[in-house]
């Protein structure tokens, strides 16, 4: 599933192709992504004849914004957005088409079929879900060492549990969470609650660090990520525990080993990364 570097550059890549843009028709090829409104032939009607103002982000989700009305996506596990010429051909599993009037088209293509989108009036979008109940951007201003401290120091339940969950922290997933703790030397099944100040100090500077790092490289690609131009994310080069089970640490050749935390596979280095420091 995309995470926060990898929607923030596809929000990037779409601000530089689709901004200014305007919607002559909408195609709905599977009703069932569109969630708001409950009739997809609605959420074509409302979008005819908008312009895309700008593309922004909330957590794991793309804001696409036009004159009067929102666009809530979230790409779940494979989806994907590109800018295509109407000439070019339609390829499987291209679920929704924003027919723009200059002859191009932005398709959604999701193999997966678990991405979703959803149709508000702008300012409302954030008073209903997915998004009302999101918690604080991890890479704002407002993220800050007291926050976090605020958010983790009283939770019982493990630490990657913790800050896997959305409406605490935003857009820290999988990856990223793996990434943050082995950087802080800190275990994924440590209890949130029992993280010293200065270890929760590292842990804070870890996920500012992972993510500013992975949307400076267009984020990873894992699996079937790419941006808005087809174009790969980098970072995957630079992970240093997530996806090398039994391979060496980095930090001491101890292997990595990977468990099951919150039902998400988890590496983790056990000599860098103790369960009882």
């Amino acid at each position: 599933m995309p995470e926060l570097p990898e929607v923030e550059t596809i929000k990037n890549t779409l601000n530089q192709l689709i901004c200014g843009k305007h919607i002559e028709r909408v195609t709905v090829k599977l009703p069932r992504i569109i969630q708001r409104p409950d009739d997809s032939e609605a959420f074509a009607f409302l979008l005819q004849g908008r312009t895309i103002e700008r593309v922004e982000r909330r957590g794991k989700f793309l804001r696409i914004k036009l004159d009067g009305l929102v666009i809530v996506s979230h790409l779940r596990m494979e989806g994907r957005y590109g800018l295509y010429s109407a000439e070019d051909p339609v390829e499987k599993h291209t679920h929704v088409i924003f027919h723009f009037d200059d002859g191009t088209e932005l398709r959604y293509k999701d193999v997966r079929q678990f991405g979703t989108m959803h149709l508000f009036p702008s300012g409302e979008e954030f008073n209903h879900p997915p998004l009302s109940k999101l918690g604080i951007e991890p890479l704002d201003d407002a993220f800050t060492f007291e926050i976090f401290k605020e958010i983790i120091s009283s939770k019982k339940t493990k630490i990657k549990t913790v800050l896997l969950n959305q409406s605490y922290i935003v857009g820290i997933g999988n990856i990223y969470v793996d990434e943050a703790l082995f950087r802080s030397g800190i275990h994924p099944e440590r209890n949130a609650n029992t993280l010293s100040e200065a270890e929760l100090k590292t842990v804070h500077k870890a996920i500012i660090d992972t993510l500013t790092e992975s949307v400076e490289a267009g984020g990873s690609s894992i699996k079937s990520y790419v941006n808005g131009q087809g174009e790969m994310g980098m970072f995957q080069h630079s992970l240093r525990i997530y996806g090398r089970k039994d391979e060496p640490c980095n930090n001491c050749g101890t292997p990595v080993m990977k468990t099951v935390v919150g039902g998400r596979g988890t590496h983790f280095c056990l000599k860098c990364q103790p369960v009882n420091p």
